[in-house]
C-alpha cells in the first residue's frame, strides 16, 4: 500500500516510479490523502504497471464513504476495500468491474481500529458474500476486543470469497500465521515505509522484496 500512518503518501507517484523493478502485481492506497484528481493519476500509473489497483475506504463519515465509492468507479480502481454501507456501495458500483470487500466488524476512529467478536465478524462476512461482494477486507491486527486470528478464523468459516487482511501487519510471523488461516491477501503500508518489516533492510525496494519473500 502506498500509505503511511492510514493515508496515502503525497509522493505516491514517485514512489511508484522507485518501486517498479520490485515488480509488484497487486498495488493499493487510501482514499484520504491525496485529491481525487492524483488519486486517479496513481490509479493510472498502477495500471501502467501491470498491477491490479486497490484503493481502501478509511474516511469516516458515511457521506465520505460513499463520496469516495464514486471516485472509486470514477478511476477505474479494481477492488474497493472498506467501508460499511454494503447496499449503497454495491448499487454505485453496479455495471462497473470494480470488485467491492467491505470492512466486517465494527471499524471506528482514524487510522481504522475494529471492534467486534468473532461471532460479529463471521455474521458479517456472511451477509457481505450474500449480497454479492467479492470478499471481505478483515482489520484483524487493528482489533480492540478479539484476538486478531481467531477474527481470521471466523472470516475464513464465513465466506470462501477474497479474504483480504489490513492494518498492523508488520512481520514475517505474521504473514505466515495469515497464509495458515487462509487469507487471500494482506496490505503493508508503514511498516515498509518505515523500514520496520525488515530492520536490517535499508531501501524500500528492499523492504518490500523482504515482504514478497515472507509470501514464500
Amino acid at each position: 500500500m502506498l500509505t503511511r500512518a492510514d493515508q496515502t503518501v503525497a509522493d505516491a507517484l514517485e514512489v511508484l516510479d522507485d518501486i517498479r523493478s520490485v515488480g509488484l502485481t497487486h498495488i493499493g492506497f487510501k482514499d484520504v490523502g491525496l485529491p481525487p484528481p492524483e488519486l486517479a493519476r496513481v490509479a493510472r500509473r498502477v495500471k501502467e504497471m501491470g498491477a491490479t489497483s486497490y484503493m481502501e475506504v478509511v474516511s469516516t463519515t458515511p457521506e465520505a464513504c460513499l463520496a469516495s465509492a464514486r471516485v472509486a468507479r470514477e478511476i477505474g480502481i479494481d477492488r474497493l476495500l472498506g467501508g460499511t454501507q454494503v447496499d449503497e456501495v454495491l448499487a454505485i458500483l453496479d455495471g462497473s468491474p470494480t470488485r467491492y470487500l467491505p470492512f466486517p466488524g465494527r471499524p471506528f476512529d482514524h487510522p481504522t481500529k475494529l471492534a467486534g467478536a468473532p461471532a460479529d465478524v463471521e455474521r458479517d462476512c456472511r451477509r457481505a458474500v450474500e449480497r454479492g461482494c467479492a470478499g471481505v477486507d478483515l482489520l484483524a491486527y487493528r482489533a480492540t476486543e478479539a484476538d486478531p486470528i481467531e477474527l481470521v478464523k471466523a472470516a475464513r468459516r464465513a465466506t470462501d470469497g477474497v479474504l483480504l487482511v489490513a492494518g498492523g501487519i508488520g512481520r514475517p510471523e505474521q504473514v505466515r500465521a495469515l497464509a495458515g488461516c487462509g487469507v487471500d491477501a494482506f496490505t503493508v503500508g508503514s511498516a515498509a515505509f518505515d523500514g520496520t518489516f525488515a530492520p536490517v533492510m535499508g531501501s524500500l525496494r528492499s523492504q518490500l522484496r523482504a515482504v514478497l519473500d515472507a509470501c514464500r
